[in-house]
């Protein structure tokens, strides 16, 4: 079966959704950039092969951190900028997870939700970090929400990589003492009296307006009796690696178009391939109507100008620079590599990009592509009769 895309699918089927599903500004924004991106909506360049005559067309991508086609350079430059920051010891990726007895919550209040899930795993980490019993030092951690499961529901998550050690007052590197960083049961419970409590004062503080004190009280109280899920193991992977395995989770989103198998346009259907973890990761294909998976993607859209990426403790950006040097002084750790050198300027004048035509010849610029005016685009469409 040939593979389709995201694009394709809401080209076919936003119409019919959003007749029957409200969107907000910002999700019907997020559908615009997906439908308009690397097409004739964005404007581009007109090329043509100087050997085969081939007139193809190169236009503009949307950029939009939702889109299943504009990430990866995004993430492969986010990559190079953290080089700088690897430390010469054993990495260690956490993953808290939110009960999803509170994803109604997330629905109706995910930005003041999704922060206190920062704030509180921060807390938890660094408080065991600054134990004198444990560490007895501040911790460095980069972290990631994740908002998604493998078939689209949400599963709110925060993936953290820690390196395994902490930063004494004195100066010194205390490393952890184990090949677990701290013991997983203790961080969950900690991790959830944390949450729960600043849950509460949120809602005194009115920040969940939408919710009502007797829902607060009955969820919470129920939220105190399980163990959440807290996961951890020791990255063993060489150094050097760290970044590569950081990046599979830094700008990774919902859905990839690889993921989708087949769109059938007459049936407006869709199959989805995903890894079962309870089937021992088996990976299987699911069908859905295209408007579920319209509905399913848009649960991951993130409030607008929300930092889904963020560092704490001694990687926090303001103070990075300075405590990475003194820990490497610590560790007697040589300063990172520097970036490559940019290379020289070419002498000889560009002459075009590699024709996939004929792959001989050279595709040079011929004309500059204007963007569509606004309302000329695939969401201007009518909707379906």
């Amino acid at each position: 079966m040939a593979n389709t895309s995201l694009q394709a699918v809401m080209a076919a089927c936003l119409a019919g959704y959003a007749e029957h599903h409200p969107l907000s500004p910002h999700q019907w924004q997020v559908c615009h950039h997906i439908l308009d991106c690397r097409t004739a909506a964005l404007g581009g360049f007109a090329l043509e092969c100087n050997q085969c005559g081939d007139r193809p067309f190169l236009y503009h991508a949307c950029r939009d951190r939702h889109c299943p086609r504009c990430q990866r350079k995004a993430s492969q430059d986010w990559c190079e900028r953290q080089r700088a920051a690897v430390l010469p010891v054993t990495y260690h990726h956490l993953v808290f997870t939110l009960p999803d007895t509170l994803n109604g919550w997330v629905e109706v209040h995910p930005e003041v939700i999704y922060a206190l899930l920062f704030e509180t795993v921060w807390a938890t980490l660094s408080t065991f970090g600054a134990d004198p019993k444990r560490l007895d030092g501040q911790l460095g951690m980069t972290a990631m929400l994740h908002t998604w499961g493998q078939t689209l529901v949400r599963h709110v998550h925060l993936h953290c990589l820690v390196p395994g050690g902490a930063f004494g007052t004195d100066g010194t590197w205390h490393p952890a003492k184990s090949t677990y960083l701290f013991p997983v049961r203790a961080l969950s419970r900690h991790f959830r009296g944390g949450l729960v409590s600043r849950l509460r004062r949120a809602a005194k503080e009115g920040q969940l307006a939408r919710i009502t004190p007797q829902e607060v009280d009955r969820v919470l109280n129920a939220l105190m009796k399980p163990d959440w899920v807290v996961y951890s193991k020791p990255c063993l992977a060489r150094t050097d690696t760290v970044i590569e395995y950081l990046g599979r989770y830094s700008h990774r989103i919902a859905l990839s178009d690889s993921r989708l198998a087949h769109f059938d346009e007459e049936d407006e259907t869709v199959d989805v391939r995903y890894k079962d973890y309870r089937d021992g990761n088996r990976r299987k294909v699911m069908n859905l109507s295209g408007e579920e998976l319209i509905r399913r993607f848009l649960l991951h859209v993130l409030p607008k100008g929300f930092m889904r990426v963020r560092h704490f403790g001694f990687l926090a950006n303001r103070c990075r620079a300075r405590c990475l040097g003194l820990i490497r002084t610590a560790l007697a750790a040589p300063p990172p590599p520097p970036p490559p050198a940019a290379e020289p300027e070419a002498t000889a004048p560009f002459d075009g990009y590699p024709c996939p035509t004929c792959r001989i010849g050279r595709l040079q610029v011929t004309a500059r592509l204007a963007p569509l005016p606004r309302g000329q685009g695939v969401l201007s469409r009518p909707a379906r009769t």
